[in-house]
């Protein structure tokens, strides 16, 4: 058999006739990028009433259903109602107010300078060579250090007062910080940056248009981070040696035995994490509407 015998029916079934259409061509998209109808919306809503707060809700509700039946004793985990019911009494006592200003006012100035050195360092260590040699070390040995380890070294440099307690819940907010802002600046794609350098970016436009924008999901992933760390802070400086503050309430409320104020001061801690990370969720809606997402179904 020749050569032409062999190409032929290949080339005879290829052929396509004139008058044929081309078949359209099939997308398939992914669950997450099909629109999603206002119908769907509502069966999720009904699925999950309060959103992230629906296993939290019923949690509730089901401890106080335990509660009242008596399966859970009083002074082992008073029902929701009672807390509440403490929680007014302290209130009006003139007890929680005070406190809650305090530990406020310690988280604030705490957070405050932690966000303020980690992304400073972060931002440095990001763009510059310099800038990683210089923090990126000591960061990664400071990240391995639990904070309760810490405590006591910060007791004897500083003492006893409001300057170790600021220090700890600083120390919390700014290691995460700059560890997802480092990585966030690294992370952003060069390819982008190529680009923008070839259009005759200088480093003030490459660093506000393209390194900024790419960064700033990691940059709240971090915020996030650093907010739930100087909670947890806050904690560890407020039940050793204070005198005043939410951890104070609790380690009264432990020293006299008084299980419902141990309880209201740890919800009061849940509701701070709460707001956190709603006070995230509202500024990822704010800030990164031009950022396409993953929607669950």
């Amino acid at each position: 058999m020749t050569e032409a015998g062999l190409i032929a029916p290949v080339a005879e079934n290829r052929a396509t006739p004139a008058t044929a259409k081309p078949r359209p061509r099939e997308v398939f998209l992914p669950r997450d990028a099909r629109p999603r109808t206002a119908l769907s919306k509502v069966a999720a809503r009904l699925r999950w009433p309060l959103g992230i707060y629906t296993t939290p809700v019923a949690a509730l509700i089901l401890w106080q259903v335990l509660g009242t039946a008596g399966v859970l004793s009083p002074s082992y985990a008073p029902a929701p109602t009672s807390l509440a019911g403490s929680a007014v009494r302290l209130w009006q006592q003139g007890v929680l107010g005070p406190d809650l200003a305090v530990s406020l006012q310690r988280a604030g100035i705490g957070l405050a300078i932690g966000l303020t050195v980690g992304i400073a360092a972060g931002v440095l260590g990001g763009l510059l060579r310099s800038g990683e040699y210089l923090f990126n070390g000591v960061v990664q040995v400071f990240n391995t250090i639990p904070l309760l380890a810490v405590l006591p070294l910060m007791i004897v440099w500083f003492g006893i007062d409001e300057l170790t307690k600021v220090l700890l819940i600083s120390f919390g907010a700014g290691v995460p910080m700059y560890l997802n802002l480092f990585a966030a600046i690294r992370g952003v794609d060069q390819r982008l940056i190529e680009m923008a350098r070839t259009t005759g970016a200088g480093t003030w436009r490459l660093v506000t248009r393209v390194l900024a924008p790419g960064a700033l999901p990691g940059f709240l992933v971090g915020l996030r981070f650093s907010l739930a760390y100087s909670i947890l802070g806050l904690v560890a400086a407020e039940t050793v040696n204070a005198d005043k503050g939410l951890g104070f309430l609790i380690t009264q409320g432990e020293t006299y035995l008084q299980t419902d104020q141990v309880f209201v001061g740890l919800a009061i801690y849940s509701v701070l994490g709460l707001l956190a990370d709603q006070f995230v969720r509202t500024l990822e809606r704010v800030l990164l509407r031009w950022r396409p997402g993953y929607e669950a179904a």
